[in-house]
């Protein structure tokens, strides 16, 4: 694998707005979308980065029931509230969509840094943006990016199990509207009616015990790009919880038998996608799997033997709260604060570094399986919502 450059698009800005990437540029000037620079590979490379994805992805399955097994949702920071619909959910698995595997590749060894479970962005880059680069500057090369007809193939699964129209939400900002509308619009490609609807707009209908939008009309399917542990901290969250399957749902209609065991309303994603968003589940998939070729020493509560490494929030985001250390010293972030859910720590991961940058792999998945990946590169370490995307392609 390598990092090349090429001179972009001249039209650059105008070819990934028609596609989708209105935020193509960020604050201070300096592109998001940087087509200065891709990342090119071979097929054999790819095959690698695939085959780890599905083993990360056996990894968590297995993960999730041994967090479920031990009781050890507490331990995660859940709040006691949400145990029984996480529980339930997991047990009667509810349709799931998508999510995004964070994994340093430096060419001979690949790790996971982390599972973007719930709400992971970067899609319509990884999923469109980037395709469409390929055809106008490499049209004879190829890409690892099924991503768009997985997704439409998802949405053509569920519609058994989904209630029209589908309600797609967002908390509001440009990214997530932008995600959000190209969900919505694999949804349509798929036959399905659909609804845009903001967070802030949901109601809540007491006599019919139902979210509802502004019509008044009962939502019975919600795509949210709305973490879960943010709604559990809003003043709907019992609302929310009240909608979900308890276990006397199970009892009655037994795992994957009856839509209605999924409770007054269909969320996606199902709350149980809190296990892997969790940072926690990075230690534990260390203590289960030690000595795993794709995973890194991690650990709650403290660095253990490690001298350099990562401390990670539980619940952070975008780079948020976390520190680099590296023989005993911070050399990215800070170690002072606290965390109320806690941290983990993790082993420094050997990293792509080219061209002053630092590159992180997202690797898609979608209904379980690998369909494409998406680069982020960063000056640091820490990748964060100032870190540029960057297009791939293997031949």
């Amino acid at each position: 694998m390598r990092r090349l450059t090429l001179t972009p698009r001249h039209d650059w800005q105008t070819q990934v707005e028609k596609v989708g990437l209105t935020y193509h540029t960020l604050a201070s000037g300096a592109p998001y979308w940087d087509e200065t620079a891709y990342w090119e590979f071979s097929a054999a490379e790819i095959d690698r980065l695939e085959a780890a994805t599905a083993e990360v992805q056996r990894l968590a399955l297995a993960a999730g029931d041994a967090i479920l097994n031990q009781d050890r949702l507490a331990q995660m920071g859940f709040p006691a509230s949400a145990v029984p619909a996480i529980r339930a959910a997991w047990n009667s698995e509810p349709p799931a969509l998508y999510g995004r595997l964070d994994l340093s590749y430096d060419g001979t060894t690949i790790k996971l840094l982390e599972y973007n479970a719930d709400t992971p962005t970067g899609l319509v880059e990884a999923a469109v943006v980037q395709w469409y680069w390929l055809k106008d500057c490499f049209p004879d090369a190829d890409q690892f990016n099924s991503l768009h007809e997985k997704l439409i193939a998802k949405w053509k699964d569920l519609k058994d199990y989904t209630t029209s129209p589908v309600y797609f939400a967002d908390g509001g900002s440009e990214e997530d509207r932008m995600t959000v509308s190209y969900l919505r619009d694999t949804a349509e490609q798929a036959g399905m009616r659909t609804r845009h609807i903001a967070m802030h707009e949901i109601g809540w209908d007491a006599k019919h015990s139902s979210f509802v939008d502004l019509d008044n009309h009962c939502i019975g399917t919600l795509f949210k790009l709305y973490p879960w542990e943010w709604m559990l901290n809003e003043p709907f969250a019992q609302n929310a919880l009240a909608t979900l399957p308890p276990a006397s749902a199970l009892r009655a209609y037994g795992p994957r038998k009856d839509p209605r065991m999924w409770g007054s309303m269909l969320w996606i994603e199902p709350i149980w996608k809190m296990l892997w968003s969790n940072k926690a589940l990075l230690a534990i998939l260390w203590e289960l799997n030690p000595g795993h070729e794709l995973l890194l020493p991690a650990y709650l509560g403290g660095p253990r033997e490690l001298s350099s490494y990562v401390r990670k929030p539980l619940l952070g985001r975008e780079g948020s709260g976390i520190a680099v250390i590296r023989d005993g010293v911070a050399v990215e972030g800070s170690m002072t604060g606290d965390n109320a859910e806690g941290y983990v720590y993790q082993a420094l991961a050997p990293m792509a570094t080219a061209g002053g940058k630092v590159a992180v792999f997202g690797s898609w998945l979608v209904d379980g399986e690998p369909c494409g990946m998406g680069i982020r590169e960063s000056a640091g370490l820490v990748t964060n919502n100032t870190s540029c995307f960057v297009p791939h392609l293997f031949r």
